[in-house]
């Protein structure tokens, strides 16, 4: 007989740590499936729901929203998946598709969306139930651990990739989980990758260089060569100024990040010459489509730390400080 409860990281309060629960497991609506979860990722968002930088935030709240599962149960309107698929829930876990945003193909910018473990529940748990017409297909090459951070870290990046538009040298600041995935796209599409770290952090820098990087320093320097866009994954805010310095003219700054700290004030000749500042947001389910048809095409390999699910907190913490290579990766107990 399937039990009725599971093991979960709930977070209660803004600032706390999570903590390990019982909870009911989970029963599929309509479009919604069931999900074992196989593995979780551990995404630097997961980090600003926890420290209550995110508004609206309801307690408590299941994080995670890099969920690489196997649909257990569906309900009685899902059409596109079957028991026994292994399937991807991302970041956009639902919109309601009438207002203006959705209506003009930006469903990612719904007024009435929902997000996978910030206004819905995530993936640091043993079960899951999502909408199945936001579950993405996973292409097989990757095993669960490998697929999770497709799933925010290679979606977001793919999205801000797209963003900065066809730049041959291209800077990532914030050479993390989104960086260390976006910059093996990049290198097999012919891109100069410039990495930048945190000053002193030669770790990163020797991750970076191993991945295809032409050149990796800190955040402070200046690349030797002029950057045709930067792509700023790190959520700070004094970057923005740095990039645009680093920039050509007509070049173009990406904000990746949901969440940044305040943008200090800069020379209006850092903008000038028509550069460019721009953010990326969510993500539509096309996006999906196509990141994961690149993915299938092209061999990535992300590095991952795996931790068990009850040691989210060393995770989260462990990515605060910058502390990972790669992608940290929540993996639950058997059921």
């Amino acid at each position: 007989m399937p039990t009725t409860t599971m093991s979960a990281m709930r977070l209660h309060a803004a600032g706390t740590p999570l903590s390990l629960d019982a909870v009911p497991r989970p029963v599929p609506r309509d479009h919604e499936v069931l999900l074992e979860i196989l593995a979780c990722g551990v995404c630097r968002t997961d980090l600003h729901v926890v420290d209550g930088e995110l508004p609206d935030t309801g307690y408590p709240i299941i994080p995670g929203h890099e969920v690489v599962g196997r649909v257990i149960e569906c309900g009685r309107s899902v059409t596109n998946v079957t028991a026994g698929d292994r399937v991807g829930v991302p970041w956009l876990a639902y919109t309601r598709g009438i207002c203006r945003y959705c209506r003009d193909g930006m469903e990612n910018l719904c007024e009435f969306a929902r997000f996978t473990g910030y206004t819905v529940n995530g993936g640091y748990a043993q079960f899951v139930v999502a909408d199945a017409r936001y579950c993405l297909a996973l292409p097989a090459r990757y095993a669960d651990a490998e697929a999770a951070p497709l799933l925010c870290a290679g979606l977001i990046g793919y999205r801000a990739y797209r963003a900065a538009g066809a730049a041959t040298n291209l800077g990532l600041y914030g050479f993390g989980a989104s960086a260390h995935l976006l910059a093996q796209v990049a290198r097999a599409e012919g891109r100069n990758v410039f990495a930048f770290s945190r000053p002193g952090d030669v770790e990163s820098q020797q991750f970076a260089r191993a991945l295809g990087a032409v050149w990796a320093g800190g955040s402070d320097e200046k690349p030797p060569e002029p950057l045709d866009a930067a792509i700023i994954f790190a959520a700070v805010g004094a970057l923005v100024p740095a990039a645009l310095s680093a920039t050509r003219k007509a070049g173009r700054v990406v904000c990746a990040g949901i969440h940044m700290s305040d943008i200090p004030s800069f020379p209006y000749n850092l903008l000038w010459g028509e550069r460019s500042i721009c953010s990326v947001a969510n993500l539509t389910r096309l996006d999906g489509q196509q990141f994961m048809e690149v993915a299938a095409r092209v061999e990535l390999h992300p590095t991952v730390e795996i931790f068990d699910l009850q040691a989210a907190n060393t995770a989260l913490e462990r990515l605060r400080r910058g502390k990972l290579t790669g992608a940290a990766v929540l993996r639950p107990p058997p059921v």
